[in-house]
């Protein structure tokens, strides 16, 4: 990498670190590219010219990795490998999220790109899961397993409920791991 091409890759850094810090904290409509700017110590037209918009920013800023996929032919034993992934994740759901899951968790509801964000990154994260585990209805297992991951992270790190604060990850993977096996495993008709 050349020694242009490596300043680049650190700017461009900073400025994703400065939008994911200023996101979680303001979200979507009270961030602006010019308090992004000067967060990341840069000129606004460099955002710009980066990202090429705030939505652009904004989803580069809010890109997560994506869900764990079992390995394997989708037999039980991939099914609850999947199933123990999910809740291995809980760790760092319940830990220090990062700056970019609480930028789209706090703007998704109330901006409809934000929204539209976070509908596409889950929608990747429902086709991953849904494509490792058996059966006909398995992207709408996939949907609730996704959700239901989506709504104990929103309880502990945005509402902070004191169940969810109080209990150790451990505990509520316990309580967790029959409910998302059962989505998982299709059921018989």
């Amino acid at each position: 990498m050349t020694e242009r091409a490596e300043r680049r890759r650190r700017t461009e850094q900073r400025i994703l670190e400065a939008a994911r810090k200023l996101f979680a904290d303001l979200g979507f409509e009270r961030t602006t590219i010019r308090a992004v700017a000067k967060a990341a110590e840069v000129d606004p037209a460099l955002v710009m010219q980066y990202f090429g918009s705030k939505q652009g920013l904004f989803s580069a800023a809010v890109a997560i990795a994506p869900a764990p996929v079992a390995q394997g032919d989708g037999g039980e034993s991939d099914v609850d490998d999947l199933v123990e992934q999910l809740l291995g994740s809980l760790g760092l759901k319940m830990g220090e999220l990062p700056q970019s899951s609480l930028a789209m968790m706090r703007s998704m509801l109330t901006h409809p790109e934000a929204g539209a964000s976070a509908r596409a990154v889950l929608s990747r994260q429902i086709h991953q899961v849904g494509e490792s585990i058996p059966g006909g209805d398995a992207r709408l297992r996939a949907a609730l397993m996704t959700t239901i991951m989506l709504g104990v992270t929103v309880g502990h790190q945005l509402l902070e409920l004191d169940e969810l604060r109080e209990a150790s990850q451990a505990d509520i993977a316990r309580v967790l791991r029959p409910a998302l096996r059962a989505i998982a495993h299709p059921q018989a008709e």
